[in-house]
């Protein structure tokens, strides 16, 4: 599905206008939309508070204003300024309006079943502030179930930031597609169940408009997969590694490896110092284990090319050994995923990192979370970390660096160096748990060394390992996410593989 700017938004809505669809049908189907909505969310109360704003969403609200009214719940509708300042097709849907519109009364307001925000959509591009914010505060304050027309009110629909304040809904009802400001955070967490409605814009129209930039789905990736095939064998898909740390700290690594052989890795090694070797084999069974003493010893350890993926950084440490062994899987030219350790060992100096990352000409993935983003590009290159949008630094990252960002949290964000980024929104909250970013990392290497697209092989990892985080369920830890993986994948291969 394709995520929509609101300046994009506001370009199909104009081809749709142009190629004859009036403005003020557009606007009726949208109140219809979330006049359903809030008779849905009403749960058998009956009276309903509808807001509205000076622009087009307050026209969204007075159209579904009218139609709960001829349903029969008793509404009453509030106006932010004067009914006379309303232009055009939003004076049109007021006009229809038989009702009183009163002035904002937040008394009012906390006496009823159900809110209808139709104060601001997404277009807002400024902070909000006088009667504005005291009824942003003041639908807040009332506890109220709330349906928001288009975004919560007080949020950027291109970033998801907070404009002030920002209302907290229960259920957004949007138009056409999912904007930005649904996905990013904090946008996601005030946006509620987001319904996206169609109002009539063409698919051609949005395609027309439309950036590069979607929400992950398996649509995205699905026709990159390395599905397994009936001649193949495991030395077709890939021979995956990942770097260990010393002996006190081999867990990431074992983590990550598990996942990358779930993955469908044909073969995965764990490359560890000698002291850890002796941990790492009475832990793993599938996953081999070799001797690669500091960088020389990757280096040896790479000589072998059928070794096509390197994971580098999970419980590595973070210095010049780590940095080392960076430069020794770069020389040897191999697919490289850099998390944690690998990253933060870079602190400051992405410009080395830069010059590392260019010896090869498949794309490495790096999978940062925000701290190891600010950390990287705190020094050479802090314009990136004063840029608002997340999905806007992600891209910026991947430019500068000429490698896929992945840049983790509840709204991951996955960029390309060629301008492609994704939103993801399927991870629960208790993904959020030591170890589920090694086990990400490694899914992504696993899928990888299999030959995937890097781009999409991190758009898949991500949403794979969302899946994982559900199926395994509250409670879990990083432990539980390779065996919950298996079930995903078991019916992600009964919907979606070709058949043989």
């Amino acid at each position: 599905m394709e995520v929509l700017t609101p300046h994009e938004m506001g370009e199909a809505d104009r081809l749709t206008i142009a190629a004859g669809t009036p403005g003020i049908e557009l606007m009726e189907r949208a109140g219809a939309a979330v006049a359903r909505a809030a008779a849905e969310w009403a749960g058998g109360g009956r009276r309903i508070a509808v807001l509205c704003g000076p622009g087009n969403n307050g026209g969204d609200g007075f159209v579904a204003a009218r139609l709960l009214k001829e349903q029969g719940f008793e509404v009453r509708l509030f106006l932010l300024g004067e009914k006379k300042q309303l232009n055009g097709d939003a004076a049109l849907a007021a006009a229809r309006w038989q009702g009183a519109s009163e002035a904002f009364d937040p008394a009012a307001v906390a006496d009823c079943d159900l809110l209808i925000d139709a104060l601001f959509g997404a277009g807002l591009a400024r902070d909000l502030a006088g009667n504005a914010r005291r009824a942003v505060e003041a639908i807040n304050a009332s506890r109220v179930p709330v349906v928001a027309v288009d975004l919560p009110s007080g949020l950027d629909g291109a970033t998801g930031q907070v404009r002030g304040a920002a209302v907290r809904a229960t259920a957004s009802v949007t138009f056409c597609r999912l904007k930005p400001g649904h996905l990013l955070m904090p946008g996601r967490a005030h946006a509620g169940k987001v319904t996206v409605a169609d109002i009539g814009i063409p698919d051609r129209f949005v395609r027309e408009v439309t950036g590069p930039l979607t929400l992950n789905e398996p649509g995205l990736w699905i026709g990159a997969y390395p599905w397994p095939k009936l001649e193949g064998h495991k030395y077709k898909r890939g021979h995956a590694v990942v770097v260990s740390g010393p002996m006190h700290s081999t867990g990431a690594a074992r983590l990550a490896a598990k996942a990358a052989l779930r993955a469908g890795a044909g073969l995965v090694t764990v490359a560890a110092p000698r002291a850890a070797l002796a941990v790492l084999a009475a832990s793993l069974e599938a996953v081999m284990v070799r001797e690669a003493q500091g960088a020389a010893g990757l280096a040896k350890l790479l000589s072998d090319k059928r070794l096509n993926a390197v994971l580098l950084g999970p419980g590595n440490g973070v210095g010049r050994a780590t940095r080392g062994a960076v430069e020794a899987a770069a020389k040897a030219k191999r697919a490289l995923v850099l998390d944690a350790d690998a990253i933060s060992s870079f602190a400051g100096e992405s410009g080395k990192l830069v010059k590392l990352l260019k010896m090869n000409r498949i794309p490495a993935l790096l999978t940062p979370h925000d701290g190891e983003f600010a950390k990287l590009f705190a020094s050479d290159s802090a314009e990136i970390l004063e840029i608002d949008s997340k999905v806007e630094k992600a891209r910026a990252a991947a430019k500068a660096l000429g490698a896929v960002m992945l840049l983790k949290g509840p709204d991951t964000v996955v960029a390309s160096p060629d301008g492609r980024a994704a939103i993801s929104n399927n991870a629960p909250p208790w993904l959020a748990t030591a170890g589920a970013g090694d086990v990400l990392g490694g899914i992504a290497l696993g899928l990888i060394a299999q030959g995937m697209p890097v781009f999409e092989a991190a758009n898949a990892a991500v949403w794979l390992h969302g899946e994982a985080a559900h199926e395994a369920g509250f409670g879990m830890t990083s432990e539980d996410l390779s065996p919950a993986l298996k079930r995903v994948l078991e019916r992600f291969y009964a919907s979606f593989a070709p058949v043989p």
